[in-house]
């Protein structure tokens, strides 16, 4: 039974997308109704332990990937910005609040502040799933500053929650000590296992099917656990974790691109299901004034008083400021920190779960359905995308495939133009190293021995699923050292390309000698072939 929920949930999820992609409602709101719809239809489900382990994890993978898809290139522009409002700004929307819920709505100061620390943070599933959904491309480089700040600002979030928390349970505790503790150990956590990681990657052989993705998986919880366990903030460590790698170019990286895609977007979907599968109906309606009134007070007043005061020394026109306002999402950390508030089981005053149900879903009713309207509108919108990718973000995402080649002595392109090579193919020349530096190609460019050349054209995928045949050459394989001119095949087959044991790639000509624990990959027109062992 639940497996088929399971199942149900997300084919509804699916659904929910595309009814967002053509309606312009949040897909994450969506997500979320659909776990009221549930709960109210009688699956009850109010293991909070349960929750919070599954908010954690997903927590986990929402920030290491937010970090990893994080392009430090084209965000280092506008770092200095990102990084004020990740730390101070968290700080200052969790006092403000606290200080409106506490003399405004007459709550308990401490409670107040906790309330605060809790909704303090902007949500980057949130807000990364609306500029990409609905390709809002920001002029002056608004949308990495967006990113990195909504996908570094839950750790102070995260620090700030526990301080409040540790104070409530009536532990003396020291603010200044806890917060250095958790931000010098989390930066020093990820950057020092990130470092490590690197290296393991470097030395590892791991080519096998999914093994570089659970390798990658191992990373993450590894340093969130390490970094945790010496008091340091692990959700930190995992964004640094995630920027440090993301911007290293390896191979196999097109499998982590994949994998986590798949696994955050399935995690996004448990997280705002979770928090609609957890609420009750009576308490939502309870809790719907004063949600209303802290969601609209930190729109209009806590969000806006903190970018346009902490932006002040940047200079930044007032129309990007006030998209940044907007686009203060409360979102998944939110969920995540009312989770484990509840789970601390101490008394307090209020319905914290329920408040944050209501605040996040105001918040993404308003802001996510206006952010696209107010680009347009604010005039923040620039056609002309600009975004910077690498040679291996096409690999990844797109049908444009890159292979390289060599040029020696007896190359027929040595020493000669560009424009004089006749490469009759659909491809291009689109990069050139010369002893450790890049040259972009030009027509009056010479090819000099020992350049390697870049060819880029369109990849080539095979519907019809034609097989292809792998030979490990033992030392007693019939073709073990011997010349691929040599070896005798049948006119309708060609070994495509050699793997040696060391994992490098060639491309076989005539005099190419198989070695033992050389693999041979062979393409034939028939579909039945044999290994001539």
């Amino acid at each position: 039974m639940n497996l088929l929920l399971i199942t149900v949930v997300l084919l509804l999820a699916i659904i929910a997308t595309k009814i967002s992609n053509r309606s312009g409602l949040p897909a994450l709101l969506l997500f979320l109704a659909m776990g009221v719809i549930f709960s109210a239809l009688g699956y009850d489900f109010n293991n909070f332990k349960v929750a919070e382990n599954i908010a954690s994890l997903s927590l986990m993978i929402i920030i290491f990937y937010g970090g990893f898809g994080s392009n430090w290139t084209m965000g280092r522009s506008t770092a200095r910005q990102s990084i004020s409002l990740a730390s101070l700004g968290v700080f200052a929307t969790a006092i403000l609040t606290g200080l409106f819920c506490h003399y405004i709505l007459k709550i308990d100061f401490l409670e107040s502040m906790l309330l605060g620390s809790v909704v303090a943070s902007t949500d980057y599933a949130a807000v990364s799933n609306i500029l990409v959904s609905k390709n809002l491309n920001l002029k002056y480089s608004t949308a990495p500053l967006l990113e990195i700040e909504s996908g570094s600002n839950d750790p102070t979030a995260y620090t700030m929650t526990m301080v409040f928390l540790s104070l409530l349970s009536g532990y003396s505790v020291s603010i200044s000590i806890i917060i250095l503790q958790q931000v010098v150990l989390g930066i020093i956590g990820g950057f020092l296992l990130g470092f490590i990681f690197i290296k393991l990657i470097e030395i590892l052989s791991l080519d096998e099917d999914g093994l570089f993705s659970v390798f990658i998986a191992t990373m993450m919880i590894g340093t969130y656990a390490l970094t945790s366990l010496v008091g340091g903030n692990g959700f930190l460590a995992l964004y640094i974790l995630g920027i440090y790698i993301g911007n290293h170019e390896f191979r196999r990286k097109r499998d982590v691109v994949f994998f986590y895609d798949g696994l955050s977007t399935i995690f996004q979907i448990a997280m705002f299901f979770l928090l609609g599968l957890l609420s009750d109906i009576h308490l939502i309606i309870k809790a719907l004034p004063i949600g209303f009134v802290i969601a609209i007070f930190m729109l209009l007043v806590a969000r806006p008083l903190t970018v346009f005061g902490l932006m002040a020394p940047f200079k930044m026109k007032k129309n990007q400021l006030t998209l940044i306002s907007l686009a203060g999402l409360r979102g998944a950390a939110a969920i995540a920190f009312a989770i484990m508030v509840v789970n601390r089981d101490i008394n307090l005053s209020i319905d914290i779960f329920h408040i944050v149900f209501v605040i996040c879903i105001f918040s993404l009713l308003i802001q996510g359905t206006a952010l696209p309207f107010a680009t347009k509108k604010l005039e923040m919108y620039d056609p002309d995308d600009t975004v910077l990718r690498t040679f291996n973000y096409y690999s990844d995402k797109t049908d444009l495939e890159f292979i390289k080649t060599h040029v020696s002595k007896t190359s027929p392109w040595v020493n000669k133009k560009i424009s004089d090579i006749e490469i009759a193919f659909n491809i291009i020349i689109a990069k050139i190293e010369r002893e450790g530096k890049s040259i972009v190609p030009r027509g009056d460019t010479y090819l000099r021995d020992g350049d390697v050349i870049v060819l880029g054209g369109e990849g080539y995928f095979d519907a019809t699923g034609e097989d292809l045949l792998e030979i490990k050459i033992s030392e007693t394989h019939k073709w073990a050292n011997k010349r691929v001119r040599d070896i005798h095949i049948g006119r309708d087959e060609l070994i495509i390309m050699v793997q040696t044991p060391s994992g490098e790639i060639i491309v076989p000509r005539g005099n190419t000698i198989l070695k033992p624990g050389d693999r041979a990959v062979i393409s034939k027109e028939s579909n039945e072939i044999e290994d001539p062992e």
